[in-house]
């Protein structure tokens, strides 16, 4: 099995933790950033604006993702070309829909038209990858954000949509699928072998990063050792 950076699938390290971020920063092999309001809030960010300009100076050269939290779709029109603004880095994070299932296609055009880098997300059905490819036809670099984890959570495999996701989106060269909300280190291999561009990866999974390719026996060995130390820490007897 590949190590990190012998990968194709781009790593986008996913949070809102600051210092957690900034360590990511200096492992080479996490290509971009994401990070969304409830990330933010779990991370107990206060300031949106603050917090976003904070992590760009001290990341200013791989791509991150700001979400617009709005809405009402003029708000979010506003929030999106202020985000933009913030560096050529920053991709716009557009949910697929407002929170009462209004379609965000027309804002996504006229952000499109505007040259602005999106990363729409919250995609779940192929039908939505269609409409969102053809939104984002004169569109910048661009992703698409399906969430394969949640897609799974719902016992549904993810792997044939995002497979077919892939081939509806070859026609359009500015725009990469992000394989969104991975539950395991397994869905790295699964993102690679597919051929998805990019997969978002918490730090609580990147930590486990190092386990990529392990020998078996040698975990196995090492699970044992656990449970008999843990046994005799606990001082128990029969």
């Amino acid at each position: 099995m590949k190590i990190p950076n012998q990968l194709n699938v781009k790593i986008f390290a996913d949070g809102a933790d600051i210092a957690g971020m900034l360590e990511m920063y200096q492992q080479p092999f996490i290509k971009g950033f994401t990070t969304n309001p409830t990330l933010m809030r779990k991370a107990g960010i206060k300031h949106y604006e603050s917090f976003a300009r904070d992590i760009l100076i001290n990341i200013p050269d791989r791509p991150i993702s700001f979400e617009v939290f709005s809405d009402d779709f003029d708000e979010m029109h506003y929030q999106a070309l202020k985000i933009a603004q913030w560096g050529e880095n920053v991709y716009v994070k557009i949910p697929i829909t407002n929170t009462q299932g209004k379609s965000s296609l027309a804002l996504i055009r006229e952000l499109a038209n505007s040259n602005v880098k999106q990363n729409v997300t919250a995609i779940m059905t192929l039908e939505q990858v269609s409409s969102v490819c053809d939104a984002l036809s004169s569109a910048p670099s661009s992703y698409l954000s399906i969430f394969a984890g949640r897609i799974a959570d719902t016992g549904f495999d993810p792997l044939p949509l995002m497979q077919s996701a892939l081939k509806i989106m070859s026609a359009h060269s500015q725009l990469e699928l992000i394989w969104a909300s991975p539950r395991e280190l397994l869905n790295i291999v699964q993102a690679n072998n597919i051929g998805c561009h990019i997969i978002t990866v918490t730090n609580d999974i990147l930590k486990k990063i190092s386990l990529l390719g392990k020998d078996l026996n040698q975990y196995s060995l090492e699970t044992v050792q656990m449970f008999r130390a843990d046994a005799i820490n606990a001082g128990y007897e029969l």
